[in-house]
């Protein structure tokens, strides 16, 4: 691999990295994308389909 093509495969990886960090925080403190901000006991788990 060149140069370039190395340094394209890092920019992309850490972009990756990031979103995926980004998805583990806002889950650990309760930004999930449920409509009742992940306090299901209001909703009666209605927001999450069996």
């Amino acid at each position: 691999m060149n140069v370039p093509t190395l340094i394209g495969a890092l920019i992309i990886l850490v972009i990756f990295v990031a979103i995926v960090g980004r998805g583990i925080y806002n889950r650990k403190h309760g930004k999930s994308g449920c409509s009742c901000g992940g306090d299901c006991g209001c909703c009666g788990g209605a927001c999450h389909s069996k």
